[in-house]
């Protein structure tokens, strides 16, 4: 999603280039990191995104704040929080005090990476943070004590390992979207307040009269897995398009 383009969003960089906002992420070991720790950071690392990465578990949070669109030949779901290459709801560094914020972004710097069995994982960190401190000071929280892991280490193998499995659902909920070819391509010309025009372009929303005439099997299936109420949870979300027009119109020009 761009201003006055038409490519898609930019929250979903292809394997060759990793995971969004993550640089060189590293497995965490005791030996090698020990003197590893991490220091306090604001969200300056989201703020050139316009799109940034969802799990099925958040969207009745997300929908309240961001429209929730879909992207890619998986059909993965993003959170739209600019109309440009910016995010609309980080200023300075911190995210908007008022808004949910994506777990995407909560997880980082932490991040879980296969190990030799696809379903075998272990914890990494983006060595390249600003977060992370490599022992050249005292600055932050260590990562490690006479060897074993910290509280904060355990509390993002849990946030991690949650995360991993919220994502695993996901992606049955979008293949399931595909499978019932639900989904459509979609692109909206928006004008700002001082009369600029942009245009979103290069995502996938529900087609409401395709989601309308599923099979009654199906949608009993949908309403017991709770897939239903997700649908509906994005597509109330598109109505979070005109928030980000207005956050983007009390822009200068320039910005």
């Amino acid at each position: 999603m761009t201003a006055e383009t038409t490519t898609p969003p930019a929250a979903a960089p292809s394997q060759a280039t990793g995971p969004l906002f993550y640089q060189a992420p590293v497995p965490l070991r005791s030996d090698l990191h020990a003197a590893w720790r991490l220091v306090p950071d604001t969200a300056h690392f989201a703020g050139e995104t316009n799109a940034i990465p969802a799990v099925i578990g958040e969207f009745g949070s997300l929908a309240q704040h961001y429209p929730i669109i879909f992207t890619g030949k998986d059909a993965m779901p993003l959170v739209a929080v600019g109309l440009a290459q910016r995010n609309l709801f980080v200023t300075d560094g911190v995210w908007d005090e008022q808004s949910y914020v994506p777990a995407y972004v909560r997880r980082y710097p932490f991040v879980f990476m296969q190990a030799g069995d696809q379903d075998e994982y272990v914890l990494a960190l983006d060595s390249a943070a600003r977060q992370v401190n490599q022992g050249h000071s005292e600055d932050g929280v260590p990562l490690f004590q006479d060897g074993k892991a910290t509280e904060i280490v355990d509390n993002a193998m849990r946030f991690c390992g949650d995360y991993t499995r919220e994502h695993d659902q996901t992606r049955r909920f979008t293949a399931a979207l595909i499978e019932n070819e639900l989904l459509i391509d979609r692109n909206i010309d928006v004008t700002l307040a001082d009369g600029r025009q942009m245009s979103v372009n290069g995502f996938q929303v529900v087609d409401v009269e395709k989601f309308a005439a599923l099979p009654d099997a199906t949608v009993v299936a949908w309403h017991r897995s709770g897939w239903l109420a997700l649908v509906h949870h994005h597509l109330s979300s598109l109505a979070r398009f005109s928030a980000l027009v207005n956050r983007q119109s009390a822009l200068p020009a320039d910005a």
